[in-house]
């Protein structure tokens, strides 16, 4: 009976996990379509299409994103060293 219930709770979370990727994209593209609707412009509608495709973009890659970005917490040396710019000292009247 748990398995079941376990093969059951997995079911929906899958379920409503789908339902989500498509209920984003969905409402980014409605996002889009009110905001050429109400501005009648053009500009508008290409600014919200730039939008629509950023959002998504990052949305589709935030696995890759989220390995990156665990990556560089857990290996902090393999990383880009740091930049140490060398102070200047200043004259005794202030001026350099």
């Amino acid at each position: 009976m748990a398995g079941e219930l376990d093969q059951l709770g997995d079911a929906w979370l899958g379920t409503l996990g789908d339902w989500g990727d498509k209920g984003l994209k969905v409402a980014l593209i409605a996002i889009v379509v009110i905001t050429v609707v109400r501005k009648v412009s053009l500009k508008a509608g290409i600014g919200a299409l730039i939008g629509l495709v950023l959002a998504l973009g990052i949305y589709n890659s935030r696995e890759d994103l989220a390995d990156l970005f665990e990556d560089e917490v857990n290996n902090p040396a393999s990383g880009a060293p740091a930049v140490v710019a060398p102070l200047e000292r200043a004259e005794p009247d202030g001026v350099l």
